[in-house]
């Protein structure tokens, strides 16, 4: 319990909370782990033993290209750390510099270009020897089309530049995704280098509305579920995984086929970063975890669904993101106008007899979870009066007022702070 100023991410920084005296705060974060004294160490031992499958140097031997998958900029992975070391790992087994490729797993998001790009490979070497291009789900010609899962009939069309690569690894970090569980491994796959139509449908009203679709839960999960078949049908592929702490320093890393490697870093981060809590809260102030996540209101809305399970039904919960870049797509944009002029219950209706959902309109079906629960209030100083107007909450201008309002509305002092917002999963364990 502590009470005063508490620092919570904001841009690229930090934004002080400022309690009433008369406020209890319980400041919610993962248990902290030892940091890796020697991360390039780490990063070899890694490529070098594996996780069920052979060293990089020897999975590259005989080979005759190369494509590894990276993140886009809203995914703050260490792409400096490895990209180097494993390119020149396989240049010295055989594979030529210029043929290794490296896409950015975009999924539908804007392709990642110039200062952008240079600041998310984060290695001037690569910049100028590999060649570097970004996933267009909306190309029909740049993808394969591996025909339906067996389960859930969804399309699977993935990114030719990845598929016919000789040696395919997909690079991410591990961390709590509110629909898919965890990010990272098979998610970089599908939906990250996937086709339109195979996004849409992971985003349609039968996966969203399913109440295993929820972070860090895999198991009967539809989305991880669609994703393991999906990295099956594709063939032979490895992963990297990378977790961060909240100073966004390295604490493990794992290399090797990509389910196994995968679901060794989510044993390892899943029980710090689920936090059990004894009580719920009628005000709870929670982040987008900053920078690069709190971008856009399109990403803010993750850290409006993280922490329900805490909220007390009918409570206020408070968000702080920067939105440096604004709202988002223009196709959110669209979605967020018809929410305001639907209304939830309307707007859902509209979502229910969809096979592939309106590109983006997934996030706005998401942000209708946390409505439904309580009152939800943003305070970001990136969006303008128009964009205010369709975020769908309560826009704020003074923070601290809008606290002190809801532990005086609810008449109880307990607050809750989550100062790394998604990336902590808070739960109720009375």
């Amino acid at each position: 319990m502590t009470s005063g100023d508490i620092a919570v991410s904001y841009g690229r920084g930090h934004l002080d909370v400022r309690l009433p005296a008369s406020a209890e705060a319980t400041v919610i974060r993962k248990q902290p782990l030892p940091k890796i004294a020697d991360p390039h160490a780490a990063l070899m031992q890694a490529l070098d033993q594996p996780i069920d499958a052979p060293s990089l140097a020897e999975l590259s031997r005989g080979r005759t290209s190369a494509c590894i998958l990276i993140c886009d900029i809203t995914r703050p992975v260490p792409n400096r750390l490895f990209l180097r070391p494993m390119i020149e790992t396989m240049v010295a087994a055989g594979i030529a510099l210029d043929r290794i490729r490296i896409l950015v797993a975009t999924g539908l998001h804007r392709p990642n270009l110039g200062e952008e790009l240079a600041e998310l490979v984060g290695d001037p070497w690569v910049l100028a020897n590999v060649r570097i291009d970004n996933h267009d789900a909306r190309n029909d010609d740049d993808h394969v089309d591996f025909g339906r899962t067996s389960t859930r009939g969804t399309p699977v069309k993935i990114d030719r530049r990845f598929v016919e690569a000789d040696l395919r690894i997909a690079t991410g970090l591990v961390e709590p995704h509110f629909m898919a569980g965890w990010s990272g491994g098979r998610k970089v796959v599908a939906p990250g280098v996937a086709h339109h139509e195979t996004i849409r449908t992971f985003h349609s009203a039968r996966f969203m509305e399913d109440p295993l679709a929820v972070q860090c839960n895999l198991v009967g999960n539809p989305l991880h579920e669609e994703q393991l078949q999906i990295v099956g049908m594709v063939g032979e592929i490895y992963g990297l995984n990378t977790v961060l702490d909240e100073e966004r320093d390295l604490v493990c890393i794992t290399f090797g086929e990509i389910i196994a490697s995968h679901a060794a870093a989510v044993d390892f981060v899943s029980n710090v970063t689920r936090v059990p809590v004894p009580r719920k809260f009628s005000t709870v102030v929670t982040s987008s975890a900053g920078y690069p996540l709190d971008k856009t209101y399109y990403q803010t809305i993750k850290g409006m669904v993280t922490p329900l399970d805490i909220l007390e039904p009918g409570g206020t919960l408070i968000m702080v993101s920067e939105c440096s870049e604004g709202f988002g797509s223009p196709e959110f944009r669209d979605a967020q106008t018809r929410l305001v002029e639907l209304g939830p219950e309307r707007f859902l209706a509209t979502l229910t007899a969809k096979t592939l959902a309106e590109i983006d309109e997934w996030q706005t079906e998401m942000q209708l979870k946390s409505l439904r629960i309580g009152r939800v209030e943003l305070y970001s100083s990136g969006l303008d009066a128009h964009d205010k107007a369709i975020t769908g909450v309560e826009t704020i201008s003074d923070l601290d007022a809008a606290i002190a309002a809801s532990i005086e509305r609810s008449n109880d002092g307990a607050v809750a702070v989550i100062p790394e917002g998604p990336y902590v999963i808070p739960y109720h364990a009375p």
